[in-house]
């Protein structure tokens, strides 16, 4: 009995002392056009940077073959070849975009990738905006029905010569979601990964779940509210992002594909889902769709919810959210 209390003590002692060793690690670098940061709850600091420098060349990587604007990127390769003739991808390109593809069918184009054949026209550092000219000859091309997906072969063609596909409502997403795998593949059980509006948490947080925060759209460095969160991910799409603003109008970077200009009705949409690529995703369809159809769609899938600011600040849930004293 004695030596069993012994080996039980040696043990919780060992258990102490592994305790104390492990401390909060984080990495924060620009990439992919935002903000990229990683914390864990690692057991040194040796191994934060060993498994941060893995989780860092993913979304780099990432970064490098999914931006439209690196021309040597596989994004921007299909968007010159792809009007010719079918390009063969690889499957992690095929697959986002066979992706992005069934969100623009649930959503009947509110979401579509093929935006960018008008967003290309805009430059919020610059405070540019398509001309008439330029809209005249190119919103029609806002078509993800243009965009030809084969299985067999993986490839995909374009059938109209103008358009063009932007990968930042889902890739971003998609890049933590990886970094998230590349964390639990490792043994992480408590941390958060963040890629500007796009996050996911592992676990919890010392005991209690991670809070999370929602901008306010009109007030820097306020927030709206605050929301509990486990093994989940929470996108946030806004119109204070990426935009500038003329003649008393809001141009933004979320682009309404049927109309070809910024999406008005919101200033905010939050989306809570298990993984940040759908969150990503539904956060910017939802924000197209507005308050009505944006809530309508949420509620109708399984473990999604949402959190929309109206255009004229006022806050909206979807179903599941609603508390008793929100009625």
């Amino acid at each position: 009995m004695k030596w069993m209390v012994f080996v039980s003590v040696f043990a919780f002692s060992i258990f102490t002392a592994s305790l104390c060793k492990a401390e909060w690690y984080k990495e924060t670098h620009s990439m992919m056009g935002t903000e990229i940061s990683v914390e864990m709850w690692v057991q040194s600091e040796e191994r934060g940077k060993d498994i941060a420098r893995l989780v860092v060349a993913e979304m780099h990587r990432i970064d490098l073959g999914m931006n439209p604007w690196n021309a040597s990127s596989e994004l921007a390769k299909l968007n010159r070849e792809a009007p010719g003739a079918p390009v063969l991808v690889s499957l992690e390109l095929f697959s986002l975009i066979e992706k992005s593809l069934y969100y623009s069918r649930l959503s009947h184009g509110a979401f579509d990738i093929s935006f960018a054949s008008v967003g290309q026209f805009y430059d919020f550092k610059k405070g540019r905006k398509p001309t008439a000219k330029e809209f005249q000859a190119f919103r029609g091309t806002v078509n993800y029905r243009n965009i030809i997906l084969d299985s067999v072969g993986v490839s995909i063609a374009y059938s109209d010569e103008k358009l063009l596909i932007d990968l930042g409502g889902i890739a971003k997403g998609y890049a933590v979601d990886r970094a998230v795998d590349i964390l639990q593949r490792a043994g992480i059980q408590s941390a958060i990964v963040s890629a500007g509006g796009d996050s996911r948490v592992i676990g919890k947080r010392q005991g209690r779940p991670w809070v999370i925060g929602i901008k306010h759209p009109r007030r820097e460095n306020e927030q709206v509210v605050r929301i509990p969160l486990e093994n989940t991910a929470i996108s946030t799409s806004g119109d204070y992002e990426r935009f500038f603003l003329e003649g008393g109008r809001r141009y933004h970077h979320i682009i309404n594909p049927t109309s070809g200009e910024s999406a008005d009705s919101v200033q905010s949409v939050s989306i809570i889902s298990a993984s940040a690529m759908d969150s990503d995703a539904l956060s910017t369809t939802v924000f197209v769709l507005g308050v009505e159809e944006g809530l309508t769609l949420v509620n109708s899938l399984d473990n999604v919810d949402a959190i929309i600011i109206d255009k004229e600040g006022l806050l909206h849930y979807s179903d599941d959210l609603l508390m008793p004293e929100l009625h």
